[in-house]
């Protein structure tokens, strides 16, 4: 969160620090379960490439404190405007979804486990354990297996005794404005977040991901769609619409036969699923060779057979596209006018460990910009 001008005429940014925010990302992850209904259900949550914790701060006032924000905190200011002017017998009928009964009030649940991993240091949260590692590293998964269960964790196990409901990650790479390349470096991060999520989630498990959409984007899609039953992208109304950036909603998890889930073997590096699950019996399985250099080469048939399959719809599979948030929200995009009596404030949680820091050491001891203090500057003017 920057001080730039841009920035200071960000509706979303200024909000952030209005409400408490540690950043305006937390828009979209409220945005993303206003849409979806993330967190319905949801006790154990691992929360990827966590830093600097506006994620893990919403899962945090959320299932932790109760809290309710966007259409629901609205219904519940209702709710208790009605409860005030009507008196304390009021009551209001439940709401039932299915053969559920939804819980309306804001209240403070019990049992939730928030796990937030990421290489850079993060200030502490309520109810969050966080650990600094490596997402893409095997030693990585028995720290997350003994934060999650401290006290029922077996350190020869590869997978969690009580998986999680949800893992998310809003993690992106330092952007070079080569798309091609932050594309394929972003898909790389995705990669790594979907390996890890398969050794933790449970049967029916959510997997929430950010990916910068390109023009073979659908090919993920459908890789994804391997391990998860339903696969929708979604653009939150905080998102930038400049931005290239969307959300990948994976729900029903359910791993092929055959396949565990493992670091140190992950999904797509020498993994062979049953192609029998995957392609007609009347086809010829593809075949599969090593070259010298170690990449592996796969025949997936003719090129008559591929025109085939896009003519029967069969060799291609595009999710479906959702844009999130109320159209008579901010425009992420807009710039407004600041009002005459604004009060600037300060970010809500400061960077703990910038790349900068060391740079505004060193421009310090050299006695301030260019070598020069504000004492100096004076002297020098008069």
């Amino acid at each position: 969160m920057g001080k730039s001008s841009k920035d200071k005429r960000d509706a979303y940014y200024r909000l952030a620090k209005e409400e408490g925010w540690r950043a305006r990302s937390a828009y979209k992850l409220l945005q993303l379960d206003e849409e979806f209904n993330l967190f319905q259900g949801v006790t154990r949550v691992v929360d990827l490439c966590a830093a600097p914790g506006s994620w893990s701060q919403v899962l945090s006032r959320v299932l932790i404190k109760g809290e309710k924000f966007g259409r629901a905190g609205w219904e519940e200011k209702q709710r208790e405007a009605r409860r005030y002017v009507l008196g304390p017998d009021y009551k209001e009928d439940p709401v039932v979804v299915g053969n559920v009964e939804v819980e309306k009030s804001a209240k403070r649940k019990e049992g939730v486990r928030i796990v937030a991993i990421d290489l850079q240091p993060m200030s502490p949260l309520e109810g969050v354990t966080t650990l600094r590692a490596d997402i893409t590293h095997p030693s990585t998964i028995p720290l997350l297996l003994k934060a999650l269960d401290p006290d029922t964790y077996d350190p020869k196990a590869t997978t969690a005794s009580h998986p999680v409901d949800l893992v998310i990650s809003d993690g992106a790479p330092d952007v070079t404005g080569l798309h091609d390349l932050d594309i394929y470096v972003q898909s790389q991060l995705l990669w790594a977040a979907l390996n890890l999520a398969l050794c933790v989630l449970k049967p029916g498990g959510k997997f929430i991901a950010k990916i910068f959409r390109g023009k073979d984007v659908d090919l993920l899609f459908a890789q994804l769609k391997i391990v998860f039953e339903r696969v929708r992208v979604a653009k939150p109304r905080s998102s930038r619409a400049s931005s290239i950036e969307a959300f990948v909603v994976c729900e029903g998890f359910c791993l092929p036969e055959g396949f565990k889930a493992s670091l140190d073997n992950p999904l797509g590096a020498g993994t062979k699923l049953p192609t029998d699950l995957q392609r007609p019996k009347e086809k010829a399985e593809p075949s599969r060779k090593v070259r010298e250099d170690g990449a592996v080469e796969i025949e997936l048939g003719s090129d008559e057979e591929d025109e085939k399959d896009v003519e029967e719809g069969g060799a291609r599979w595009i999710a479906p596209f959702l844009a999130c948030g109320d159209l008579s929200a901010y425009d992420s995009d807009a710039t407004y006018h600041l009002p005459k009596d604004r009060v600037s404030l300060d970010p809500v949680q400061p960077p703990t460990a910038p790349p900068y820091k060391r740079a505004l050491e060193m421009r310090k001891l050299a006695g301030g910009a260019y070598g020069k203090t504000k004492g100096q500057d004076r002297q020098e003017q008069s």
